[in-house]
């Protein structure tokens, strides 16, 4: 008999850190990982299963459809922007061929149980792409479907990939009354710069904001990559993982997308400054402008419209600008440099 169980790919990253650790809060969740790196030693005593690999492995996911009922698919590996503009086919194999190989694995374990599997897919903000800075400033709260021209490679894989999901989700036979319930019920999420206390900034393009803190805390100078008036939509982690987790259980017949935005603060890159240069008295912060990343960022929308995640899965993000900061991330990270 196959267990019942979670999948999360790209356990080991920033989301999937704080995943586990809520997913694993109900005991008789079985959490099977799947990522080419290890998890920490307290997040992997959290999973039943951590199989290391990659999503592009078929021969991976074959073993876990043998021995595990997958019933929510966590698809949270991916090539970061960043790093994928200087090596864009190999994000084209991990961000797009993995993600099919994943859409497929859901549609078989669906086929095998007889009931769809919820497929939770976290796009991105690169996913738009903002013609010139005049254009981004005038724009306001870009909307899910404006401005669907990425610039970027990583950009151009999650919007691919959001529309490999709504095929997926139409295409293959369904196993419900329920409309757009499909096999794999797929569910996206753009979202936006993500700021962890718990993860080291691992170098994505939306890392200045934490890079200062954690900087700061080390009493170590830093230089920003973007200019000061740089600005675009942020969200604290652990708003990230309820987003993720509500959107998991909405009822299919209140969702009206595929592909949803999320946001709860746009401060500019100044104003991260100068919270930082305020709890962190001395703090060393210049700029040194990275012309790659910066014209990465200025694509991206300032700010995102998320009424609609709002409306259908009651979305509304704990933590804004002042609270983030103030009472999880300088706190935080604080204490993690003051051991």
């Amino acid at each position: 008999m196959r267990r019942p169980g979670v999948l999360i790919t790209g356990a080991s990253g920033e989301i999937g850190h704080g995943l586990i650790s809520r997913l694993a809060q109900d005991s008789s969740t079985t959490i099977v990982t799947l990522d080419v790196r290890g998890l920490e030693a307290a997040q992997g005593r959290m999973v039943h299963r951590e199989i290391i690999g990659s999503i592009t492995d078929t021969s991976a996911l074959e073993r876990i459809l043998a021995e595990f009922d997958i019933d929510h698919v966590y698809h949270l590996a991916a090539y970061l922007s960043t790093r994928s503009e200087f090596t864009p086919v190999t994000a084209h194999q991990v961000n797009v061929e993995g993600t099919m190989n994943l859409l497929e694995f859901a549609q078989k374990q669906a086929e095998s149980h007889g009931r769809p599997v919820i497929f939770l897919y976290p796009s991105s903000i690169a996913a738009y792409g903002m013609p010139d800075l005049e254009t981004k400033a005038k724009s306001g709260r870009v909307r899910e479907d404006e401005f669907n021209t990425p610039t970027t490679m990583y950009g151009c894989n999650k919007l691919y990939c959001e529309q490999l999901g709504r095929y997926y989700a139409r295409h293959y036979k369904q196993l419900s009354a329920e409309p757009m319930a499909g096999r794999v019920d797929f569910r996206a999420v753009r979202f936006p710069g993500l700021i962890s206390a718990v993860t080291v900034p691992s170098g994505g393009t939306s890392d200045y904001a934490p890079e200062m803190i954690h900087a700061a805390a080390k009493g170590e100078p830093y230089a920003c990559f973007v200019r000061p008036d740089t600005r675009i939509p942020f969200m604290a982690m652990p708003d990230a993982i309820e987003v993720l987790l509500k959107l998991a259980f909405a009822p299919r017949t209140s969702l009206t997308k595929t592909a949803y935005n999320v946001g709860a603060f746009n401060p500019s890159a100044d104003e991260v400054r100068a919270v930082v240069a305020k709890n962190f008295p001395g703090a060393d912060i210049s700029y040194k402008v990275d012309a790659k990343r910066q014209g990465i960022v200025d694509s991206w929308p300032a700010d995102v419209n998320d009424s609609a995640a709002r409306a259908d899965w009651g979305f509304a993000p704990q933590y804004d600008f002042d609270r983030a900061f103030s009472e999880y991330l300088i706190p935080m990270i604080r204490e993690r440099y003051a051991k």
